[in-house]
């Protein structure tokens, strides 16, 4: 027999087995999608699909519940760690994206710009001080 692997956002859960995963009753995940912490995947008839992703969230949800934690401090910490999960995703992008700049300018230089705009050239490997800010200095094409 072939081996799947199931991703671990595929949608392929009922209400009951994401509910028996999570140790949880199947009302309780309907009533924390009503207040958006576990929001599941539609049929186009309506019914709910799980991920994995998912009972992982619920299992977390059930865990800061009985640690004490209110519902809305729940759903503020799940968008939190959202948006923190989505920033380190950009910054992987910023940081392919530098890699492959620096790759194609390999006689770039970097600059900090003082408090007052002056420029300010900085040595390979050195930092700037807090008050400046780092930017990539690229040549116009036309020099």
């Amino acid at each position: 027999m072939a081996e799947y692997e199931v991703r671990e956002d595929a949608a392929i859960l009922t209400i009951a087995v994401a509910a028996e995963l999570a140790g949880m009753h199947a009302q309780t995940l309907r009533q924390y999608d009503r207040l958006g912490l576990v929001t599941p995947a539609r049929t186009q008839g309506g019914s709910r699909r799980y991920s994995l992703r998912d009972v992982r969230q619920l299992r977390e949800v059930a865990r800061l519940s009985a640690d004490g934690v209110s519902l809305p401090a729940i759903s503020r910490i799940l968008e939190l760690e959202r948006e923190v999960g989505e920033l380190r995703q950009r910054v992987r992008e910023l940081e392919t994206h530098l890699r492959a700049e620096a790759e194609n300018r390999p006689g770039a230089r970097v600059f900090a710009a003082g408090l007052g705009g002056s420029v300010v050239p900085l040595r390979h490997g050195t930092r700037a001080r807090r008050a400046t800010e780092i930017v990539l200095w690229r040549p116009s094409r036309d020099s």
